[in-house]
């Protein structure tokens, strides 16, 4: 198993949520200071930055770091 994290920023709030909104529908998980992404009181992407991170049997970079 290896568990992949993958660093996510944004010139600007529209373009962050997108790229955070792709990861987790793309099975990726939230991981570190998920409050740089999510104001849980208002349930808005900030800008700034996310750490996401997803766990696979088989490493494949081509496939899983692309597109971010």
């Amino acid at each position: 198993m290896t568990t992949i994290y993958r660093f996510l920023t944004g010139p600007d709030d529209s373009t962050f949520c997108h790229k955070v909104t792709k990861a987790l529908s793309d099975g990726w998980q939230l991981h570190g200071p998920a409050t740089y992404a999510f104001d849980g009181i208002h349930g808005v992407m900030r800008c700034g930055q996310a750490v996401i991170k997803e766990t696979e049997e088989t490493y494949d970079p081509e496939k899983k770091l692309s597109g971010y």
